[in-house]
């Protein structure tokens, strides 16, 4: 069995990427340690012989990359994924550093797809972006100056990807986390819960605050598994026959 085989269940996303140059460095940067699965969302160029040029023998990478309309798109069929981000923001996810973040993608791509995502060049991931993942991540630069090229950043997080694996390998075999849902079954979740607390009369959607926001960073802190997932289900389910008689 390849060592080393876990980064292939790795997805590097780069959302709404400005300059095609920096999607060939960012194949460049992946090529170099191991990563192959480039996912696109709505790049302004693509494909673009600027990237080409870039890429620098990363050309297989480019040719297979993934073009989404949107991020869900992007991230359906994972079970984690990381916001790679250097702004803070209000009602974040947990945060970790570059190599603790790899440790945890790694924990799960053992066994399961997982993503990286980058935003733009010039302002980054939004926070609905970044709302979609479960952990956000950070580069520990120079304060003074902290500013990484979208390459550059890529092929930072990519070392730090497969030196974890080299870790992981070192220290002998690991239990993998039970059953992780997938971020699609997240979403669905996400959604029943939003209908029901809105035909229960607990959310006004005239005035919904950030109810689902704090709902959606709760859940990503949790990691469910599958059989919690089915139990929330289940009680949301419950409580639409219940509220359907009383109409």
């Amino acid at each position: 069995m390849n060592n080393l085989a876990p980064l292939d269940n790795v997805r590097v996303v780069l959302s709404h990427t400005s300059h095609p140059g920096n999607i060939g460095g960012a194949a460049r940067a992946m090529k170099t340690m191991g990563l192959s699965n480039l996912y696109l969302v709505n790049p302004k160029s693509f494909p673009d012989i600027d990237a080409e040029r870039r890429a620098a023998g990363a050309g297989d990478i480019l040719n297979k990359a993934q073009v989404c309309g949107n991020l869900g798109e992007a991230l359906s069929g994972t079970v984690f994924a990381a916001a790679i981000t250097a702004r803070r923001r209000d009602l974040s996810h947990e945060a970790f550093n570059a190599r603790q973040g790899a440790l945890n993608l790694i924990s799960y791509a053992t066994q399961n797809q997982v993503a990286i995502v980058f935003g733009t060049e010039i302002s980054g991931l939004t926070n609905e972006e970044v709302s979609k993942c479960q952990i956000v991540v950070h580069i520990p630069a120079d304060p003074n100056y902290s500013s990484l090229n979208l390459a550059s950043a890529v092929q930072v997080l990519a070392y730090e990807l497969r030196m974890a694996l080299v870790e992981a390998n070192s220290s002998g075999p690991s239990v993998s986390p039970a059953a992780p849902v997938t971020l699609d079954d997240v979403e669905l979740l996400l959604i029943h819960l939003e209908r029901v607390a809105t035909r229960s009369g607990f959310l006004d959607p005239a005035e919904p605050k950030r109810l689902m926001q704090r709902m959606r960073r709760m859940v990503a802190r949790t990691r469910l598994e599958r059989e919690e997932l089915n139990i929330l289900r289940g009680i949301l389910s419950a409580c639409e026959k219940q509220i359907q008689k009383q109409v």
